[in-house]
Formats: structure tokens, C-alpha cells, sequence
């Protein structure tokens, strides 16, 4: 029997428990908030708390890998724990890792974070394509085999970004290469009415350049990682803005927001929830 695709159970979390997805983040200065040391043991107690609020109350979470790798094998140790928690609680996980390379390497992080057998593996993944899209296709077919997704950066909050990103090939932004490459791999789900399993990397501070670029965000079929909320200065009320008629494939994301309300269980939920139900709030608005 083939696997449920990943956009299918995306859309069906993101309908039950809200579009968003809390970050799991364990930098030094989260760590020094909690009361924790920055050391292993810190960062198994920050994430495993993060787990136990988080699983089964928000549609996705995001373990950012770099917090992880910063404390070596026994930091990769602590993010299989965190992974394994996550679907031991039913909950998807994202993995921030922005991998991106060529030929047999690209095929190593895909085996790394995609595959059935890997200890690392997470319900997707982002993957950077500026090696070109093309680049990606070892991860976007066995995600595909496997049931899983990829999150391709395509407008990214930071400003460097702009400089790559809104640069024209020819005629058109080499933004617009990414999101048609995804609609095209989003193509037979999209014809089926159903959320694709390549999403795209649209950060929420980007404001009107979506529309700037002529970005077709809605043909893309893709679900939307939205990034900068928060702290970064990104807003509930700005999304619309940035992604319009596209609002209902949008899963925000924040991770401070959210992370300040621990080290409390209940109190990293509620905060969670919060943030859920205004994200549903809002692209409800849209739909509606």
C-alpha cells in the first residue's frame, strides 16, 4: 500500500489542530531563559518539554537542526529522541536542516532526513534549490516514495536574500523558477483538489513581493511555510497581505513567541494554541 502523501496529512492537521507550526529552537539565550544549561543535558530537557507541550496540540513542529549539530553526535542523538517523540505523539514534524547540494551528496541528505530507515527521518524537510531546482530531485522523488514532503526556500525573510531571489533569469525572477518547479511536482494533487507534499519557504516579512514578482502561489498547489513572525516582526494580519488568495495553503511558524512561555508544559501549549487559533482565524477570513 502506498503512504498517505504528505500534503494529505499536512492538510488534515492544519484543518483539526490550526495552520501553524512552533519551532523548537534551543539556542543559548532559550536555553539561559529556561534556566538550563547549555549543555546536552539542557537541550534534552528544553526539546523533550517542547515535545510534551507541543504533540498533539499544533498541526506540525519544527526542530531547527543547527541548535542540535552545535553540541555533536550527542546534540544529533537528542534531535532523533525529539523526532521520535513527535511521532510517538502523532504529531508531523518539519525538519529545518536547508540542505541542498548535487548528484549522490544531495542523495545522502535526502536518505538522512526522507528515508524509513533513517533514525533522523522527520515528516519533511526544508531543502535550499540554489544550486537550481533541478538539483532537489533526489529528495523531492523519495519524499515522494515515502510519503514525506520537502519545504522549498523561495522568499526568504532575511534581506540578503533579495539578491538572489528577486534577480532575473531572462524574464523572470529566479524566485519564479522554485514555485513553478513545485507546481509541476504538485501537479496530479492540485488537479485532485488536494494540498501538495513540495511546499515552498515564503517568509511572512516579505510583504508585497509576492505580487511584485508575479508569483502564482495558488497554482502552485503547495503548502507555505511562512517564517518571521514575532520577534522578526512578521504579523497575523500582514500574511494577508503577502499572500492573498493563497492564505488558506499558508502554516505560519514562529519560534520565540512561543518558546518565551516556557519552561512550563501548560503554559508553552496554551501560548501554542493561541497563536493556532489566530492563524485559523485569519485564513478562514480569506476562504471565507
Amino acid at each position: 500500500m502506498s503512504p498517505t502523501p504528505f500534503g494529505d496529512r499536512l492538510r488534515a492537521a492544519m484543518d483539526t489542530q490550526g495552520p501553524f507550526c512552533p519551532g523548537i529552537d534551543p539556542h543559548r539565550a532559550l536555553l539561559e531563559a529556561w534556566d538550563l544549561p547549555d549543555t546536552v543535558e539542557g537541550l534534552e530537557r528544553f526539546a523533550l518539554t517542547c515535545v510534551e507541550a507541543f504533540g498533539g496540540a499544533v498541526a506540525c513542529v519544527k526542530p531547527q537542526a543547527a541548535f542540535f549539530e552545535r553540541f555533536g553526535s550527542r546534540g544529533v542523538a537528542v534531535l532523533e529522541r525529539t523526532l521520535a517523540g513527535l511521532r510517538d505523539a502523532g504529531t508531523l514534524s518539519l525538519l529545518d536542516a536547508k540542505r541542498g547540494d548535487i548528484g549522490t551528496t544531495m542523495a545522502g541528505y535526502a536518505e538522512a532526513y526522507l528515508s524509513e530507515a533513517s533514525p533522523l527521518r522527520a515528516d519533511a524537510v526544508t531543502v535550499s534549490p540554489y544550486l537550481g531546482y533541478g538539483s532537489l530531485r533526489p529528495a523531492l522523488d523519495l519524499a515522494a516514495a515515502t510519503g514525506r514532503g520537502v519545504f522549498v526556500l523561495t522568499l526568504t525573510s532575511n534581506p540578503e536574500g533579495v539578491d538572489v531571489q528577486h534577480a532575473l533569469n531572462g524574464r523572470r525572477p529566479v524566485a519564479a523558477s522554485m514555485v513553478e518547479g513545485a507546481a509541476a511536482d504538485n501537479a496530479a494533487a492540485r488537479a485532485e483538489g488536494r494540498l501538495g507534499s513540495v511546499g515552498l519557504v515564503v517568509g511572512a516579512t516579505v510583504g508585497s513581493a509576492v505580487s511584485d514578482l508575479g508569483l502564482d502561489l495558488v497554482g502552485s498547489g503547495s503548502p507555505l511555510l511562512a517564517p518571521g513572525l514575532g520577534a522578526q516582526g512578521g504579523t497575523v494580519a500582514g500574511l494577508r497581505t503577502t499572500f492573498g488568495d493563497a492564505m488558506p495553503q499558508v502554516l505560519g511558524t514562529s519560534s520565540r513567541e512561543v518558546l518565551s512561555a516556557g519552561p512550563d508544559v501548560a503554559g508553552l501549549r496554551q501560548a501554542a494554541r493561541a497563536v493556532a487559533e489566530a492563524f485559523g482565524q485569519a485564513a478562514g477570513g480569506v476562504q471565507g
